[in-house]
């Protein structure tokens, strides 16, 4: 793999963390319940460290690390403030964007590990894509603990 490819490859995978990190602080903001908030600050947390991570690899390799999330990350977010706004914020329809949020993360770090990466790389980014999962499942439980509590 040319070490252009991995620079680029890296770069989409920081651009999948600042998604990340950006649309769990926009649905703290959104949600409701209390409860929920914190989790989501520090899953947003977890998603910024691995972007500084994943730039340190960029820089490693030398490249120039990308700086913001995707225009998809942002048009996403802005589906979820329109949708809670016209919803009323409704709790479930915003953990179910969050949801397929990570669902989009998930297949970014797959589609990342599909590649013929480095080893040091390949290392990174399949430490990472288990935090991606965990995040996942995070959020599914924090939705179905919502349904419930709405029953």
């Amino acid at each position: 793999m040319k070490n252009e490819d991995v620079i680029s490859t890296l770069n989409d995978l920081i651009e999948t963390c600042k998604d990340g990190e950006l649309g769990f602080k926009t649905c703290a903001e959104d949600i409701s319940d209390g409860q929920f908030k914190q989790p989501f600050l520090t899953l947003a947390a977890g998603c910024a460290a691995a972007a500084q991570e994943l730039k340190g690899l960029v820089i490693a390799h030398g490249g120039t690390p990308e700086t913001k999330g995707s225009l998809s990350g942002t048009l996403h977010r802005r589906w979820v403030d329109i949708k809670s706004a016209i919803m009323g914020k409704d709790d479930e329809a915003i953990l179910n964007e969050c949801e397929r949020g990570e669902d989009v993360a998930v297949r970014s770090y797959r589609e990342a590990l599909e590649k013929p990466l480095p080893l040091d790389v390949k290392a990174v980014v399949e430490r990472q894509f288990q935090g991606v999962l965990q995040n996942h499942d995070v959020v599914k439980k924090l939705r179905d603990r919502s349904r419930v509590a709405s029953l």
